[in-house]
């Protein structure tokens, strides 16, 4: 071999050297990058997922289960005073309202260190009971109460939490949120799913919910079924559908005679029903209201006409029962 081709050689095999150095060089880098993302990932992802507890804060009545990692002695369990205050072993009061659980660990921990009673404290806080960030659920609920619903709730969380609503539930909830001056907000729910999604809304820890009652309309006189009837989320009930409800008249019913008693102003009113034309679709169906009564009295009957408002309106009312 020539000192020509020698020297070419050996340029050639520095030249692979090289070239395979740079390679692995590079592929270093890339593991390195996937390994950091790989590593930032589950910080993300943890962060997520506290982040609906970062809205609990404490509040006056909350009981709290304090535990000092390697000084057991040092857990106590606690409820925060009216003042947002609690008493700890050695540090004495530590005003915690409105913190986070774990901001009142960083607040107890600094104070274990500056008292120069631990030299490196861990300290856990739990709440066992929230007295003041339950959102209490009333009206037309199953069970209403205070419940102690954690991370972001929703107005249908809170409601399913009362054991879902009555048969006596109207379409109307109110709902107070402690932490602002406005005026109540007001929610019509819909049977309907999607629409019902977008009127789910998220609470606030002290939140008011108040699910109203439908209205009841009384049918009472010669009907299959006499009875209070709950509305049904409907607005507006006519005297057709209230007897559809009651099953249908009796034979010996009195067309001509029926009527609706309306309580207003305290008083009781009294409006004809024109039965018969409503029936042949020659007269308009009227339309009841919340608390009527109506009475369709028996044709062979002769103290129907003679029958007092006020007594037509105790029957009905004292014998009926709430049907769907």
């Amino acid at each position: 071999m020539t000192p020509q081709q020698l020297r070419a050689s050996l340029r050639y095999g520095l030249a692979l050297v090289w070239l395979s150095l740079l390679v692995a060089s590079s592929s270093a880098q890339t593991t390195e990058l996937k390994r950091s993302e790989r590593a930032a990932s589950p910080s993300r992802q943890s962060d997520s997922a506290i982040e609906p507890s970062a809205s609990i804060r404490i509040g006056p009545g909350d009981l709290l289960e304090l535990k000092v990692f390697g000084a057991p002695e040092l857990g106590s369990t606690v409820r925060v005073s009216g003042e947002g205050e609690i008493t700890v072993a050695l540090i004495g009061s530590v005003k915690i309202a409105e913190l986070t659980p774990e901001q009142a660990q960083t607040e107890i921990e600094q104070r274990f260190r500056d008292g120069g009673y631990l030299r490196d404290p861990h300290v856990s806080v739990l709440v066992k009971e929230f007295a003041s960030q339950g959102i209490s659920v009333l009206g037309e609920v199953t069970h209403p109460g205070v419940y102690p619903l954690l991370g972001r709730p929703h107005l249908l969380d809170a409601i399913a939490a009362a054991g879902g609503t009555t048969a006596r539930a109207g379409k109307t909830v109110v709902i107070t949120h402690r932490s602002s001056s406005g005026a109540p907000q007001k929610i019509f729910l819909s049977r309907d799913a999607e629409q019902a999604s977008t009127q789910d809304i998220e609470l606030r820890p002290g939140d008011t919910v108040v699910v109203s009652r439908a209205g009841i309309v009384y049918v009472s006189g010669d009907v299959h079924t006499p009875g209070g009837f709950a509305m049904d989320q409907n607005e507006n009930l006519t005297v057709l559908q209230a007897i559809a409800l009651a099953q249908g008249l009796n034979p010996t019913a009195s067309l001509g005679s029926a009527r609706i008693i309306r309580r207003q102003a305290g008083t009781l009113k009294e409006i004809p029903v024109a039965l018969k034309e409503i029936m042949e679709a020659k007269s308009p169906d009227l339309e009841l209201q919340d608390a009527d009564v109506l009475f369709v009295p028996n044709s062979a009957s002769k103290s129907a006409a003679r029958k007092s408002l006020e007594s037509i309106v105790q029957v009905a009312t004292g014998l009926a029962m709430y049907r769907r």
